[in-house]
């Protein structure tokens, strides 16, 4: 069994920047991939970001694409993701998740076997 815990979520005016982190317990990942998803107000969950973690290789979503940045530090088993040029629709609960499955970059939600509970993120204008 995996446990997933976010934290770093909070409010930020647009423009500013935070840091999620996700810290994993239970299993040391040495295969599979962790990523980020996320669900705005009156939304469904969304991808976001993946990091496949025995290569680091990432792959995000086109709407935060070179402004997020998802990295992972293995000796800690958590994983991050840095968010700059933040803007108000970036408003939601960000989830971290692990996948088990053999995929390059999963991002569909039922390729994701672990789910953290998720922490808010408001980015205010």
């Amino acid at each position: 069994q995996v446990q997933l815990v976010e934290s770093g979520g909070g409010l930020v005016q647009a423009g500013g920047s935070l840091r999620l982190s996700c810290a994993a317990s239970g299993r040391t990942f040495r295969s599979g991939a962790m990523g980020w998803f996320r669900r705005a107000p009156g939304k469904e969950r969304e991808f976001v970001a993946v990091l496949r973690w025995s290569v680091a290789s990432t792959y995000y979503a086109d709407s935060v694409k070179g402004r997020f940045t998802i990295s992972r530090n293995t000796a800690k088993n958590t994983l991050y993701l840095q968010m700059n040029s933040l803007k108000p629709e970036d408003t939601a609960v960000y989830y971290c998740a692990a996948s088990t499955s053999g995929g390059i970059a999963p991002s569909r939600l039922n390729e994701y076997d672990y789910w953290g509970q998720g922490t808010q993120v408001t980015v205010s204008s």
